[in-house]
């Protein structure tokens, strides 16, 4: 093979890798603005339907047949100016027969939208905790694209526009990261610690790179280390919660296990099974608990 034709080989299969790498990394699904009945999850005679009043900036649960469904919290949606410069849409959950004793910022993993992303965190709801989620930029109805420096950015905005809120101003903030926003998370509140009481991850990657070799064995260590959870987190001197399944076939447990190893006290490892990110669908009751720990430290 000659010179140019081994460059000409290299380079594609460099350009191939990064394809494959940020799809790694970023799987956005944008939401229609058209829609006005969006299914939210389940199939047929099951599927739930969210039909978004733009007068009041409410979302209500329906059945197939249009029957409104009473669910034991209310979402709101609102919109925020990101440092990307995008606008980004948010949804406050809140439980409607419980007092609050605690506000979730909650940063969603890779893929879908706030559609999907808010039934892996809603299940706090029932032990009084209300919800502030959003959708990075490419994501549902937020504006941009999904990539590495805007979500970076619009992950430090999102802490700094839920904090001032006027249905969270006056409630203890426990940062939430589920996945990628795990790995956002750590570096966020631990760069942000002044404005939050605690910070819980869950399924997240210690750094870009050891997530993408893990995907992508060999052509993955061409990604860049950047900010990595590993070594953001020990700035933070806020409790920790590290939260990993034993049977992550994702996001191995092992780069759990290096996020907390250079976490300082007081920390937490729980180690639960299933799969990635479903530690609130079998174990609500368990990490509500954790939670409220953190906060009484």
């Amino acid at each position: 093979m000659s010179t140019n034709k081994f460059l000409l080989f290299i380079s594609s299969v460099m350009i191939l890798s990064s394809c494959s790498l940020s799809k790694t990394f970023h799987r956005p699904s944008p939401i229609p603005v058209s829609i006005e009945k969006l299914p939210s999850f389940g199939s047929g005679k099951d599927t739930i339907f969210l039909d978004f009043d733009s007068k009041t900036q409410q979302l209500n649960f329906y059945k197939k047949d249009s029957i409104l469904i009473n669910k034991n919290f209310s979402i709101t949606s609102t919109t925020f100016e990101s440092n990307s410069g995008n606008k980004l849409n948010a949804w406050i959950l809140k439980p409607r027969h419980r007092k609050v004793k605690a506000t979730i910022v909650h940063f969603h993993g890779s893929a879908g939208n706030l559609l999907s992303q808010y039934q892996f965190i809603s299940p706090l709801i029932d032990y009084g905790f209300q919800i502030i989620t959003f959708d990075y930029s490419g994501y549902g109805f937020s504006e941009g694209k999904a990539t590495r420096e805007n979500i970076f950015k619009d992950a430090f905005s999102f802490l700094d526009f839920a904090k001032e809120h006027e249905q969270i101003i006056n409630t203890k903030l426990i940062l939430y990261g589920q996945s990628y926003g795990g790995y956002l998370a750590a570096i966020v509140g631990s760069n942000k610690q002044d404005d939050i009481d605690g910070i819980v991850i869950e399924g997240a990657f210690s750094s870009h790179k050891a997530e993408a070799n893990y995907t992508l064995p060999v052509l993955g260590l061409i990604v860049k280390n950047e900010d990595r959870a590993a070594v953001e987190i020990r700035k933070n001197n806020k409790p920790v919660l590290i939260i990993h399944s034993s049977e992550d076939k994702k996001v191995p447990i092992k780069f759990g296990e290096k996020i907390f190893e250079s976490a300082k006290q007081p920390k937490e490892f729980y180690e639960i099974d299933r799969s990635h990110i479903l530690g609130l669908q079998y174990y609500p009751e368990e990490i509500s608990e954790k939670i409220k720990m953190m906060l009484d430290r």
